[in-house]
């Protein structure tokens, strides 16, 4: 599955309420970290197919998702699990330590 782009419309659905562990990134098309994450995340999104989402926010096209998140930096990522933030982190991170943040799940 190829990662989702979340939208205030589809975040509940995609996110709140999904059965399984979401990785969200927020992100914009201009910042070069976020555009040196996007593979990794691509990466991820592959690997961890069936037991983890990976979902992505354009933080410029969903300025309200932004903002009731609390986004000042970005590519920041957001790890829920039935519905509740467990993990963040923030800036660009090496695959192991995206990964390590899954690990727990």
């Amino acid at each position: 599955m190829a990662e989702v782009k979340i939208t205030v419309s589809n975040f509940e659905s995609e996110v709140l309420r999904s059965d399984q562990p979401v990785l969200v990134d927020f992100y914009a098309d201009w910042c070069g970290p976020c555009r040196m994450l996007a593979p990794v995340l691509e990466e991820i999104a592959r690997e961890y197919e069936g037991g983890v989402k990976v979902g992505k926010v354009n933080v410029d096209e969903q300025m309200e998702l932004a903002q009731k998140f609390g986004v000042s930096s970005i590519p920041l990522l957001v790890v829920f699990k039935d519905g509740q933030p467990v993990a963040k982190s923030l800036g660009y991170r090496p695959k192991e330590e995206i990964v390590n943040l899954l690990k727990d799940l």
